[in-house]
C-alpha cells in the first residue's frame, strides 16, 4: 500500500434484525459510529451531542431516515435521563470524554440499556464496573482500540498456549510523515492523550499486579525497517491483568511512538510540571500541534510461553492505514476505534442473553470480531505483511519476534 491510504467499497448488505441504539457524541469517532451503524442495515440511531449543530451536520451527510440529531447535554444526567424516556432506545454507546462515562452508565443502568464506551481511564471503568453489578443488560467500557481490541488479540494468542510467560502489547497511532519535534500529531481526544501519559500503568511482574510510572519502561522497536520507540502508558492493559492474574508471569502495555517522542513529552509533563496543570498542557498541545488524516495504526502483540511443553512465542503484528468510508476518508485511528466499538456492540446484540453485567474485551473472540461486519474493517484496512522486532531499554541484546501478521 504504498500511499498509505486504502480506497475500498465496504459491503452494507444483509438482513438484520433492527436495534435503536443512542450514540453519544457527534466529534471525530462518534460521527464514524453513528454513519457505520446507519448505513449497515439493522439500526436506527439516535446521534446527540451538546452541540446540536454538529449531530444534525452528521445526520444531513448520510441523509437516511434511519439516523436522527438531537442536540443533548449528556454530562447532565438528568438531561440524559430525559432524553432517553422520550426516545426509547436498546442500547448507548459512549463517544464522550471519559470523565463523562459513569453518569451515562447510571443512566443506562435506571433505564435497562445495554451500555458501551471506548474509556480507557482506569478509574471510571471501575465505576462503570460497580454500576453495572446485577445487571441484566451488557455493560461493555473499554471498547476502542487500546484497551479494547488490543485485549482481544491478545487473549486471542494467550489461548493457544498450556503455560503463559510474557505477553507484550504494544500499540500506537503515528502521523505517517512527521515534521515537529514531537514527532507526532494529534489524531484523537487531548483529554484521552493527557491521561495516558499522566496516570500509573498497571502490569504484572513475577506473576504480580505492580503499578508502574507513564513515560518510563522506554523501549526500541523495528517495524517493516522502520525504528519506533515504546513505553508506560496508562489503561491499555484493560481488564487483562485481572483476568489472568498470577497464571501470567509477565504482562505489560506500551504506546508506539517515533523515537524522541518520549523525551520530550517527560520535558514537558515532567520537568516542567505540567501533570499537574494538564489544562495548560492541553492548550499547548491543541494550539502547537496539528491534526492529520494520514496516519498509520500499529498493533503488535507477542506472548511467548509453553506449548506441548516446549518454549514458543506467537505474534499478531498489523498497520490500519486510513479509509474511505461512504465516500469520505477516515483517519486509521478514527476507523479502528469506530469498528472495535461498533463490532462488539453487533455482537451483543445479536445474543444478549449471553452477556450481562460487566463485560471485559477479553470475553470477545477475535476470530468473531474479524469475521463480523464492522470488524472486518481491521482486516481489509491493514497491510497484509508487516514484521517486527524488539530491544528493550538495558537490556543485553535483541529479542527477535517471529516475522508476519496472524491471521
Amino acid at each position: 500500500m504504498a500511499s498509505g491510504m486504502g480506497r475500498m467499497r465496504h459491503p452494507f448488505s444483509g438482513e438484520f434484525p433492527m436495534h435503536r441504539v443512542l450514540v453519544l457524541g457527534a466529534g471525530k469517532i462518534g460521527a464514524l459510529i453513528a454513519g457505520l451503524l446507519a448505513e449497515a442495515g439493522g439500526y436506527e440511531i439516535q446521534l446527540a451531542d451538546v452541540q446540536g449543530d454538529a449531530a444534525r451536520g452528521v445526520a444531513r451527510a448520510h441523509g437516511k431516515r434511519n439516523i436522527t440529531a438531537h442536540g443533548v447535554d449528556a454530562g447532565d444526567a438528568a438531561t440524559l435521563a430525559g432524553h432517553v424516556a422520550a426516545h426509547p432506545c436498546d442500547a448507548v454507546i459512549s463517544s464522550l470524554p471519559y470523565f463523562c462515562n459513569p453518569g451515562v452508565a447510571r443512566v443506562a443502568r435506571d433505564a435497562g440499556l445495554h451500555y458501551f464506551d471506548l474509556t480507557e481511564d482506569v478509574e471510571v471503568t471501575r465505576a462503570v464496573r460497580a454500576t453495572a453489578e446485577g445487571a441484566t443488560t451488557a455493560f461493555v467500557p473499554q471498547c476502542g482500540l487500546a484497551p479494547g481490541f488490543i485485549s482481544i488479540a491478545a487473549n486471542e494468542l494467550i489461548s493457544h498456549f498450556d503455560e503463559v510467560k510474557s505477553v507484550r502489547m504494544r500499540v500506537g497511532a503515528l502521523p505517517q510523515h512527521p515534521n515537529n519535534m514531537l514527532k507526532y500529531s494529534m489524531t484523537w481526544s487531548t483529554d484521552g492523550l493527557i491521561n495516558e501519559y499522566g496516570n500509573p500503568c498497571l502490569g504484572i511482574a513475577d506473576g504480580k499486579a505492580v503499578e508502574s510510572a507513564p513515560l518510563e519502561g522506554l523501549e526500541e522497536i523495528e517495524i517493516d525497517g522502520t525504528r519506533y520507540e515504546a513505553f508506560n502508558t496508562s489503561g491499555g492493559l484493560g481488564s487483562l491483568g485481572e483476568t489472568y492474574g498470577a497464571r501470567c508471569e509477565q504482562m505489560n502495555y506500551k504506546t508506539i511512538r517515533y523515537p524522541g517522542h518520549c523525551e520530550q513529552m517527560r520535558l514537558l509533563m515532567n520537568d516542567l510540571k505540567l501533570n499537574h496543570d494538564r489544562a495548560t498542557l492541553k492548550r499547548i498541545l491543541e494550539n502547537a500541534v496539528p491534526q492529520t488524516l494520514q496516519d498509520v495504526v500499529i498493533v503488535y502483540v507477542a506472548v511467548s510461553g509453553r506449548q506441548d511443553g516446549e518454549l514458543r512465542e506467537e505474534n499478531y503484528v498489523i498497520k490500519v492505514y486510513p479509509q474511505e468510508i461512504l465516500g469520505r476518508l477516515w483517519s486509521a485511528i478514527q476507523v479502528t476505534t469506530a469498528a472495535g466499538i461498533t463490532a462488539v456492540l453487533d455482537l451483543v446484540l445479536a445474543r444478549p442473553e449471553a452477556y450481562r453485567g460487566f463485560v471485559r474485551q477479553e470475553q470477545f473472540r477475535l476470530p468473531d470480531v474479524l469475521a463480523n461486519r464492522f470488524g472486518a474493517w481491521y482486516r481489509d484496512g491493514a497491510d497484509k505483511a508487516v514484521s517486527a522486532r524488539v530491544m528493550v531499554e538495558g537490556k543485553a541484546g535483541k529479542q527477535r519476534s517471529r516475522a508476519g501478521a496472524m491471521r
